[in-house]
């Protein structure tokens, strides 16, 4: 098991440096971390009285690293969770916050563990029942939840054109959310590029 400085370092370095896509609903973001999430931590890193693009711009990979152990490990509780577990979640919780926990949540009665609402938060229901079903299928767990997010990110194109390219390339292939998910998947789990093109194939 890496440590959760490792985990969260190497998303720093998978999400990458400043962007302001007008169609993602994060806004300006860098390493990861978005305007809204410095708004909401009061992050006014050049002291001016305002959290605004500048200090978005200002953010450096270890404060990043700081927020992502603090705000999106330590406080919804993954360490709570099944160590091979945790890097996945902890790196879908930066990308999609709540909704993180939500999938793995939805995920148990497929494993036959019952009683477990998704509302987004790591209790002791949720804490036995994703341990329970690490027990049933500890080879396969991780690479289930895995594939949830693969499947969530294609249905987010589904829904929401703009946010297509998110997942698929301009040539077509696998965008970057998709790679992403596929980082946590074992390899035999993996879309094919005819695999990809079938699940796009409706989208204009």
């Amino acid at each position: 098991m890496h440590s959760v400085e490792s985990i969260a370092a190497e998303i720093v370095r998978r999400e990458g440096g400043f962007v302001n896509d007008p169609d993602d609903p994060g806004g300006a973001t860098n390493h990861g971390v978005t305007i809204h999430t410095m708004r909401r931590l009061g992050l006014d890193l050049n002291g001016d009285g305002r959290v605004d693009e500048k200090d978005v711009r200002a953010l450096t990979p270890e404060k990043a690293i700081e927020i992502y152990i603090r705000h999106y490990y330590r406080t919804p509780k993954l360490n709570l969770l099944p160590e091979p577990l945790q890097p996945s979640v902890f790196d879908m919780q930066v990308n999609a916050g709540a909704n993180a926990i939500r999938l793995l949540q939805r995920l148990m009665a497929r494993f036959g563990v019952e009683g477990v609402k998704d509302d987004g938060a790591i209790g002791p229901i949720t804490t036995r029942a994703v341990r329970a079903a690490m027990e049933i299928a500890p080879d396969h767990l991780v690479c289930a939840y895995g594939i949830e997010r693969r499947n969530y990110y294609y249905r987010l194109g589904d829904q929401r054109p703009q946010l297509r390219k998110f997942a698929r390339r301009r040539d077509g292939g696998k965008g970057g959310w998709i790679v992403r998910a596929e980082e946590f998947i074992s390899a035999r789990f993996h879309f094919s590029r005819a695999d990809h093109d079938a699940r796009v194939r409706a989208w204009t």
